[in-house]
C-alpha cells in the first residue's frame, strides 16, 4: 500500500508537471503566434507602402513626361509658325519682282521677233515696220531695269537653340524626388482628454530641419471618412477637441522642411480615443449664454448687485489632468470675478472665492478656500489662458470604510497664467476623485472657453 501510495503521489506530481508544461507550451505557442502576426503586419506595411511609393513615382513621372512633351510640342509649333511667317513675308516681294522681270523678258522677246522680222521684210514694207519697231522700242524703255535685292538684304532664316537647357534639366531631374524608408516625424504619444486627445509628435530624422508640422485626424473604420487638418504650425503637440468619447480616431503627422514648399511623407497612423466626456458649462444659469457645444460661455447680463457663478454641467475634472480656461473676450474687471475649481456646485453662490474652492480673479489674485494668497498672477485679458493642474499629495488619517468620513484630503494645485504659475496645497474636507469647475463675472462682455 505504501508503495502504491508513493506511486500515486509521483504520478500526481508528474501529471502536474505535464499540465504545467502543456500550459507553458500553449503560452509559448500563443506568444510565437502573436509575433508571427506582428511580422505579417510588418511585411504587409513594407510591401504595401512600397507598392504605393512605386505607383506615386510612376504617376508623377508619367504626368511630368506628358506635360514636358506637351510644352515642347507647343514651343516647337510656335517657333515653326515664326519661321513660316518670316518666309511668307520675305518671299512675297521676291515673287512680285520675279513677275515684273518675267513680264519684261516677254516684252523683250516680242520686240526681238518684230525687229528680226522688220530686217527680213522687203523694201516696200521695211520703212513702215522699222518705224513701228522703233516706236515700240522707245515705249518699252530698254534701259530701265528692275532692282533685285542683294543677298545681304534678304532674310536668311536660322534657329538659335540653347543647349544649356538640357544641362539644367538634367541637374534638376537628378534631384527630383526622393525615397525614404521612414517618415521624418512620428507620433510619440496620444493622451486622452475630456472630449479630445492630446497628440504629441517628434522628429526621428536628425538631418531633417522642420519649418512646420501638419496634424490630421479622421474617424477610424468609416470608409467614407476623410482626414481633416487639425493643426499646422511649429509646435510638437496639439489638443484635438470635439471628439466623440469611446470612438477610435486615426492621427497622422507630417512636416515641411526649411525652405521647402512640399510636405514630407505622412507618419504611420496611430489610433487614439478618449473615454472622458467633454467639459461643458451648465445650461440655464442666469446671466450667461452658452455655445452649441456648451464649452464657451458669454457673460451677457451686467448686474452690480448679484454675480452668479456658472458651474460645469458635471464634475468632469479629474486630478492629473490640465484644465484650461481661454478668454476670447473681456469685460470690465472686478475683484469679485473668479475662475476656478470646486468640490461642489453650490447654488446661490456669487463667487468661487469661498470654502472648498480654489480660483483666480480677473485681477490676478488667487484664492484658496476663500482666503487670498500673497502670490499673485498677471491680470486676465483677451487671449489669456489660465490652467489648473492638481495631484493628490496624501490622505490624512480617515476611515477605511468611507473616504468622506472625517479627516482631510490634500491636493497639490498649480495655477498658470501668462508664463507664471503659483503652486500650493489645497485642503478639502472630503476625498474626491472628480471636481466641478466654474466662473463668475460681475460685468458683461467676458467670454471663456473651457477644455
Amino acid at each position: 500500500m505504501k508503495h502504491s501510495g508513493r506511486m500515486s503521489v509521483e504520478v500526481d506530481v508528474m501529471l502536474q508537471e505535464a499540465k504545467e508544461s502543456i500550459e507553458a507550451a500553449q503560452n509559448y505557442r500563443s506568444e510565437l503566434q502573436q509575433r508571427l502576426n506582428g511580422l505579417n503586419q510588418a511585411r504587409k506595411q513594407v510591401r504595401g507602402s512600397s507598392g504605393q511609393a512605386r505607383e506615386a513615382l510612376r504617376r508623377h513621372f508619367t504626368e511630368l513626361q506628358a506635360a514636358a512633351s506637351q510644352l515642347l510640342t507647343e514651343r516647337l509649333a510656335t517657333l515653326l509658325a515664326e519661321v513660316d511667317a518670316i518666309e511668307a513675308d520675305s518671299v512675297k516681294p521676291l515673287d512680285d519682282c520675279q513677275s515684273l522681270i518675267e513680264h519684261g523678258v516677254g516684252q523683250a522677246d516680242e520686240l526681238l521677233r518684230e525687229g528680226e522680222a522688220a530686217l527680213r521684210c522687203g523694201l516696200g514694207e521695211k520703212e513702215d515696220k522699222l518705224g513701228s519697231f522703233t516706236k515700240k522700242a522707245m515705249h518699252i524703255q530698254l534701259d530701265s531695269l528692275p532692282e533685285v535685292p542683294a543677298l545681304v538684304d534678304v532674310p536668311c532664316v536660322s534657329a538659335q537653340l540653347d543647349d544649356s537647357l538640357l544641362g539644367l534639366l538634367r541637374d534638376r531631374v537628378t534631384r527630383l524626388g526622393s525615397v525614404s524608408s521612414h517618415p521624418p516625424v512620428q507620433i510619440e504619444e496620444l493622451q486622452e482628454r475630456p472630449g479630445g486627445t492630446l497628440v504629441r509628435w517628434c522628429k526621428v530624422d536628425e538631418d531633417f530641419t522642420a519649418a512646420d508640422y501638419r496634424l490630421q485626424y479622421r474617424r477610424s473604420g468609416s470608409g467614407g471618412s476623410q482626414y481633416e487638418d487639425a493643426y499646422i504650425g511649429r509646435d510638437c503637440e496639439f489638443l484635438v477637441l470635439h471628439l466623440d468619447p469611446h470612438t477610435d480616431y486615426l492621427f497622422r503627422v507630417c512636416a515641411r522642411g526649411e525652405g521647402r514648399t512640399e510636405w514630407s511623407p505622412w507618419s504611420i497612423p496611430q489610433t487614439g480615443y478618449t473615454t472622458l466626456a467633454p467639459h461643458e458649462w451648465c445650461p440655464g444659469t442666469e446671466g450667461y449664454i452658452l455655445s452649441s457645444r456648451r464649452n464657451i460661455a458669454l457673460r451677457s447680463d451686467s448686474s452690480q448687485s448679484r454675480c452668479p457663478v456658472l458651474y460645469s454641467n458635471a464634475p468632469t475634472y479629474f486630478c492629473g489632468q490640465t484644465l484650461t480656461f481661454k478668454m476670447s473676450a473681456a469685460g470690465q474687471m472686478d475683484r469679485r470675478d473668479s475662475l476656478g475649481v470646486c468640490v461642489d456646485s453650490g447654488r446661490g453662490e456669487e463667487s468661487l472665492q469661498r470654502d472648498q474652492a480654489v480660483c483666480i480673479s480677473t485681477n490676478g489674485a488667487v484664492f484658496v478656500n476663500g482666503k487670498e494668497m500673497t502670490n499673485q498672477l498677471p491680470a486676465i485679458t483677451v487671449g489669456s489662458a489660465v490652467t489648473f493642474d492638481m495631484e493628490v499629495v496624501n490622505l490624512f488619517p480617515i476611515s477605511n470604510n468611507n473616504l468622506s468620513e472625517g479627516g482631510n484630503f490634500k491636493l497639490r494645485v498649480t495655477i498658470g497664467s501668462g508664463n507664471r504659475e503659483v503652486v500650493f496645497d489645497w485642503l478639502v474636507d472630503q476625498a474626491v476623485d472628480c471636481l466641478f469647475f466654474g466662473c463668475s463675472f460681475v460685468h458683461s462682455g467676458w467670454k471663456v472657453l473651457v477644455f
